[in-house]
């Protein structure tokens, strides 16, 4: 069984994610730890936990969702894991942030590639890879049957969806994405989303003002 850890870094307000069983494996996806005292507060509760991470994960590769990446990686000797397509949005990652005034030194090491139904193991314990695409051009979501949820990056949010118009983006694609991936899901299903608060499917498909279904 899983737990989830959120932590809320850097100044867009990013939700990066510990999740982690009680054999102590943990998978830390979407690290955007962009000060040394978010770093800090990553690092001692890995510690604090005695965990032990096998997985670096990223949904997508906007800036916001990458800026922790090199130090996860080289703390804790880990790859990246991303979809492929997912390569030039992280490569434009750092000219993005310098118009945010937010230099960062960007992750330049191995990359394993990640796709549609793809299943990552930690023990006994499965996330199902869900391709997602429409806020970035590959984004992915991360779903958990056993313990009934979702890690949907900037897919869904509560009351919301991912916003369209980056470069990549398609409130087609995204639509597509919600309707056929995530709201054939189980309606009891908890979202963790990118920013903000979780919500469930169910909630979201009757009450999303975006995609929303009759």
């Amino acid at each position: 069984m899983f737990s989830i850890r959120c932590f809320e870094f850097n100044p867009i307000q990013e939700n990066t994610y510990v999740l982690y069983n009680q054999q102590g494996e943990c998978a830390i996806i979407d690290p955007g730890c962009y000060y040394e005292n978010e770093r800090r507060q990553l690092k001692t509760f890995i510690e604090g936990h005695k965990l032990s991470p096998k997985y670096l994960i990223n949904t997508h590769c906007h800036l916001d969702h990458v800026f922790g990446n090199k130090f996860v990686s080289d703390t804790w000797s880990l790859p990246l894991h991303l979809h492929e397509t997912e390569k030039l949005v992280l490569s434009f990652a750092p000219k993005s942030a310098e118009m945010y005034g937010l230099p960062f030194d960007n992750y330049d090491g191995e990359m394993v590639f990640l796709n549609e139904g793809d299943i990552i193991k930690l023990g006994d314990d499965e996330l199902k890879v869900l391709l997602t695409p429409g806020h970035s051009p590959a984004s992915l979501s991360f779903y958990c049957e056993k313990d009934g949820f979702l890690i949907s990056g900037d897919v869904l949010f509560s009351g919301s969806i991912g916003r369209t118009d980056l470069p990549g983006g398609s409130f087609e694609a995204i639509e597509n994405s919600i309707r056929t991936k995530l709201y054939s899901l189980p309606n009891e299903t908890n979202v963790h989303p990118g920013h903000g608060r979780g919500t469930s499917i169910g909630f979201e498909k009757y009450n999303n003002p975006f995609v929303r279904e009759e």
